[in-house]
């Protein structure tokens, strides 16, 4: 099982954890990963508001290296996995669209790399079982609200692994790993996304409404699959409190975090000291 893999540029710097740990456990899980040489930004969530060109044009850039190695693509970054699905829903639905993208990059291309979530990858392609075989320290008695977030199952027509309204993936995914996933009614509700920096405020409002929600539903942690969704909800937990009234600090950590401890990873190879909320389950 061979996949390019596209890192994204949060994953080179505020995820590293989230990379760290996708690559650990693909390696764990004989996953190999061939990371897409020369990648660019494929534009992330500020490209289509200023260039619908180059929302196109930037992923486009990523599947054409990936189509010449011939391999599927596989991405950790919900935002990035948005922005590569869209660009080849656009590229083999509308001709206009692909004449632009081949102008721009100067490459021909027709929209055909497939495209898949590490989530995605791990639960239906690898597979559960063949995940619970490799367990080596299930997760139990550690309950875990699994934060699907706004981006990852939708819009639907374009991503399409999960349920856009009641996603189970990342639930299932827990729970080969041995913990109890939690059912909350939060799960792909927005964190506040890009809107960390520009408006802190609406972030903290809705970072506590979240976790707030996770602990009353008796989750011990958090797990997302998204870089903006883990800043929003990691960092921000000290601003929420002081914002909107003090509840118990939470971790949260990214699902590949949560997987790769119980296949018994050292938690140094994880990312796990670099959570702003520490999580004790971390540690040996």
């Amino acid at each position: 099982m061979k996949y390019a893999y596209f890192p994204g540029c949060s994953l080179e710097s505020t995820a590293r954890s989230f990379d760290l740990s996708t690559r650990a456990v693909c390696r764990e899980l004989g996953i190999a990963l061939e990371e897409i040489p020369e990648w660019t930004c494929c534009g992330s969530t500020p490209a289509h508001a200023s260039s619908d060109s180059l929302s196109v044009a930037l992923p486009t850039l990523n599947l054409q290296k990936a189509q010449a190695a011939g391999l599927p693509v596989m991405v950790a970054c919900a935002s990035c996995y948005a922005r590569l699905r869209i660009a080849n829903h656009r590229i083999s639905s509308d001709p206009e669209d692909r004449r632009r993208a081949e102008r721009i990059t100067g490459r021909t291309y027709d929209g055909g790399v497939e495209v898949r979530h590490v989530l995605d990858v791990l639960v239906n392609h690898l597979g559960l079982d063949a995940i619970r075989a490799k367990v080596r320290r299930p997760l139990a008695g550690l309950r875990v609200a699994c934060y699907y977030g706004c981006l990852l199952t939708r819009p639907p027509e374009i991503v399409a692994f999960d349920d856009a309204e009641h996603p189970s993936s990342m639930d299932a995914l827990a729970a080969a790993a041995g913990a109890e996933p939690v059912e909350w009614p939060f799960k792909t509700e927005c964190c506040g996304a890009g809107l960390s920096m520009t408006n802190s405020g609406v972030v903290a409002r809705l970072a506590h409404k979240l976790l707030s929600m996770a602990r009353a539903s008796g989750a011990d942690c958090l797990a997302v699959a998204c870089p903006l969704c883990h800043v929003n909800l990691d960092l921000r937990q000290a601003d929420a409190a002081k914002a909107h009234g003090a509840f118990q600090p939470t971790p949260v950590l990214y699902v590949t975090q949560l997987l790769g401890l119980a296949l018994g990873l050292p938690p140094e190879n994880l990312g796990i000291d670099a959570l702003t909320v520490g999580f004790a389950g971390g540690k040996p």
